[in-house]
């Protein structure tokens, strides 16, 4: 989605919100955003969308729509998956969605289920891979750790023979610096150096919230 569009949305969401009504549930929210999102990602207007539905056999309005988009009606399972379908994407993504321009929430990601349940877990678990028993939460933080590991240590072998090579070219490096294979070299460090980065955090926190699991925290 883009930023600008996004934006506005959330000004007409404020603008026509009614603050006498309850507080939408995070799922809801993620719903009537997730909406949003993939209708305009595929360039689709709201009068538009409104009509594939039509040729799918589920009508729902446009004026619908828009009130599904605000959080202002309900979106029923039905009109889940046929909206998901004629978005082309699937109900579990919709359901997992993450608004991107929103804070991120201080309870559940998800209506009912534990405050620690992270956005990727819960995909995991909308798609039925894996139960949110404790004893399943902890294998399930444990094979994403191991994957982690494993790809942290794929970074590291690629980023050692990045170094590796650089070494091999020595004064021409420097000499050499602007030509485009020392460049592309040094492009392929920085990537990867921030690639193992990125790994080591997402395996960090991995660990702790495992660690969190077995304890009972």
């Amino acid at each position: 989605m883009l930023p600008g569009r996004h934006r506005a949305y959330l000004r007409e969401f404020l603008l026509t919100y009614d603050r006498s009504m309850p507080s939408p549930l995070p799922t809801a929210l993620a719903v009537s955003d997730a909406i949003t999102h993939y209708r305009q990602l595929r360039e689709l207007t709201i009068d538009e969308l409104a009509y594939v539905l039509l040729m799918f056999d589920h009508p729902i309005s446009a004026d619908a729509i828009a009130e599904m988009e605000r959080c202002a009606r309900p979106v029923t399972v039905d009109d889940l998956v046929a909206i998901a379908y004629v978005l082309d994407t699937t109900p579990a993504v919709l359901l997992s969605h993450i608004p991107i321009d929103m804070p991120e929430p201080e309870g559940p990601f998800a209506t009912g289920l534990p405050g620690d349940v992270d956005p990727t877990e819960l995909r995991a678990w909308i798609e039925g891979k894996t139960t949110l028993d404790r004893e399943s939460r902890v294998r399930w933080w444990g094979e994403r750790a191991g994957r982690l590991r494993v790809r942290s240590a794929h970074h590291e072998e690629q980023l050692q023979g990045a170094y590796a090579e650089l070494r091999e070219l020595g004064d021409a490096a420097v000499q050499e610096a602007s030509a485009p294979p020392v460049q592309r070299l040094r492009w392929r460090i920085q990537d990867g150096e921030h690639a193992l980065s990125q790994c080591e955090v997402a395996l960090a926190l991995t660990e702790h919230r495992l660690n969190s699991l077995r304890e009972g925290a």
